[in-house]
């Protein structure tokens, strides 16, 4: 498996194919001694970081997560997702959640013509095409018009497939003629730059990534 969840899972002697909801599943909800919510307005809460929200294992938990999201309209949540497919089949109207914000993964060209015209037709907010891990050079010129920001990052861990930075350079190109923001989030443990291949430490990806363009 090359998702970062398995090496990480594995790291810590978890099992990342068992789906479970998690001690902290109610945190937004929590309360302190006198009453109010220990995390205050305008908190962002990340949403199964370490799986994805429209598993279908997680079906029998989601509205209750869902009963929160709307409980806590004083805060943000944000997921992503490989599986735009199943949003609205898991959220019938998702003008009800308008502090819910979902991205979704598109890592390369197959899958961004497969996942770009089912996510961008939903009836979002806010339209976040993340091109992570990127394995290869995506046009994403069919349905760019939808898209309100792309995010792009190579892949860690051991094995890690390489990124080219013309791919990168590419997708900011693509973006900067559409005039939707553009974040190159992480280089991965190995990038290649003017024909030479780089082997980037976990510890500096997201630095170098961040120092790559400059304006």
């Amino acid at each position: 498996m090359h998702c970062y969840v398995y090496r990480r899972d594995e790291s810590i002697g978890k099992d990342a194919s068992i789906v479970y909801k998690t001690q902290s599943f109610n945190l937004p909800v929590k309360r302190k001694r006198d009453g109010s919510y220990k995390y205050p307005a305008g908190t962002v809460f990340m949403l199964c970081f370490s799986s994805d929200f429209f598993i279908e294992e997680a079906d029998e938990w989601r509205m209750d997560v869902l009963k929160m999201i709307k409980e806590r309209s004083d805060c943000d949540f944000f997921c992503i997702t490989k599986r735009p497919e199943r949003i609205e089949r898991c959220i019938s109207d998702l003008k009800e959640y308008p502090n819910l914000y979902i991205g979704c993964t598109m890592e390369n060209q197959k899958r961004f013509d497969e996942r770009a015209p089912i996510y961008l037709n939903l009836d979002l907010q806010w339209k976040s095409v993340m091109i992570e891990p990127m394995l290869e050079r995506v046009d994403m010129s069919k349905y760019i018009d939808l898209i309100h920001e792309v995010s792009v990052g190579g892949e860690s861990g051991p094995g890690a497939r390489m990124l080219d930075f013309e791919w990168v350079k590419d997708i900011r190109e693509q973006c900067k003629k559409a005039q939707i923001p553009f974040s190159f989030h992480q280089t991965g443990a190995l990038i290649k730059v003017n024909g030479r291949i780089y082997e980037i430490p976990r510890n500096k990806q997201h630095s170098q990534a961040q120092k790559a363009f400059k304006d």
